[in-house]
């Protein structure tokens, strides 16, 4: 189970420099950002896809995906703050809390 978060927390961090890493170089020809876009997202997939397949065995899909978009917000929350130097404001904090009462409701066992 840690596995399947590990691997997801890792595959996160290579989509999220993968779909906007090239924005501080908007100067570069675009089909330059799209080809070391996917090549930063190759290692993204094959982190993705164990994940998905181990994390299968002790979740839901329902859950697994519900899972990936808490950790895809909370490692964007972090490299935006790091590599762009965006703050993070209060409506910030309510939308992720708002997420947070949606994995509560995925993994609850009514």
């Amino acid at each position: 189970m840690y596995k399947t978060i590990l691997l997801l927390c890792a595959s996160n961090l290579f989509m999220t420099i993968a779909w906007y890493g090239h924005l501080k170089f908007k100067s570069r020809a675009l089909w330059l950002v799209i080809v070391a876009s996917w090549g930063i997202a190759f290692f993204e997939y094959c982190l993705q896809v164990p994940a998905n397949r181990i994390g299968s065995n002790y979740f839901t899909v329902t859950q697994l995906k519900v899972l990936q978009e808490i950790i895809t917000l909370t490692v964007f929350a972090g490299f935006s703050a790091w590599y762009f130097k965006e703050s993070f404001r209060w409506n910030h904090l309510v939308g992720f809390l708002c997420l947070v009462a949606a994995v509560f409701f995925v993994f609850k066992k009514w």
